[in-house]
């Protein structure tokens, strides 16, 4: 990842035990992986799964959990508000599947078991699917939204046509937008019926085109789904041409390996230049 120059990489977490829909238990890698980020000055931020059972009392537990366990870590990533804070951020994917009253009580400040204004306290960001959650977001108290999805017009959020219209309801509301970008999208090795929301990379086209739709909102930080997702086709990591038996692995030919870790960090590079602009 050390070409990519992103800075951050948020990891898909699960609590000890448990996993999501495609196997492993994920924290038993958690400290390898700090150790490893730490090598390279990458941070890393936690992605919290839709476990079976997540509700906002057993996320309190996770964030408890994290933090007593990575957060004096060199390498978990912290966020500095604008406030001057510098705290830790969640990004909660599929957020919306637990009722914006609940969160309420782990993310206002009034809530029943509130981590604000506590040693626990972080930036929370939720995803945006349909254009109504934006106001279930801001009553459930998160401090901002994602769009996550690598397929433009799969969802509301994922369209880089509303982004400008997400971003101003952000504004005003005080919340962080962030864009998720992908290099191209392709599931139907695991979803055969799905071949509608198939997007081509169009050699890094697709990719650039995000990303300038992303930059010309103005975001604070843009996601990109995904580092290493191969099932859905939106990994951007070093590729060689592989076919197994049930899957032919798309490669980046003609082009190198790295083609896409060398966009990466070309729009970085450029994306820090921007900011410094924005800010003056």
């Amino acid at each position: 990842l050390l070409p990519a120059a992103p800075g951050v990489l948020v990891l898909s977490w699960c609590p000890p035990g448990l996993a999501d829909g495609s196997g492993e238990p994920s924290d038993s890698l958690v400290p390898s992986l700090l150790d490893a980020a730490h090598r390279h000055a990458i941070k890393v931020a936690f992605h919290i799964q839709p476990y079976k059972g997540r509700d906002d009392h057993t996320v309190h537990e996770n964030i408890k959990y994290i933090m007593d366990k990575y957060g004096s870590h060199a390498a978990f990533y912290k966020y500095k508000t604008s406030t001057g804070k510098s705290l830790p951020l969640f990004y909660v994917y599929d957020s919306y599947l637990t009722p914006a009253e609940s969160w309420a009580n782990l993310l206002t400040q009034s809530g029943s078991h509130s981590l604000r204004n506590t040693a626990y306290d972080a930036v929370f960001v939720a995803l945006l699917v349909e254009e109504g959650h934006k106001h279930d977001i801001l009553l459930a108290g998160y401090d901002g939204i994602y769009t996550y999805f690598a397929s433009n017009g799969f969802s509301f959020g994922s369209s880089h046509q509303n982004w400008k219209a997400i971003k101003t309801f952000c504004d005003s509301n005080n919340l962080m937008f962030i864009p998720s970008v992908g290099p191209g999208y392709i599931d139907t090795s695991i979803r055969p019926w799905n071949n509608h929301n198939t997007r081509n990379r169009v050699n890094g086209k697709y990719y650039e085109t995000a990303l300038q739709a992303a930059l010309t909102v103005r975001p604070e930080i843009v996601s990109i789904t995904s580092f290493n997702e191969w099932h859905e086709g939106t990994q951007i990591e070093k590729a060689v041409p592989k076919k197994t038996l049930t899957r032919l692995y798309l490669d980046y030919l003609p082009h190198q390996p790295s083609m896409y870790l060398e966009l990466t960090r070309r729009w970085a590079e450029h994306f820090s230049k921007e900011k410094e602009q924005w800010l003056m």
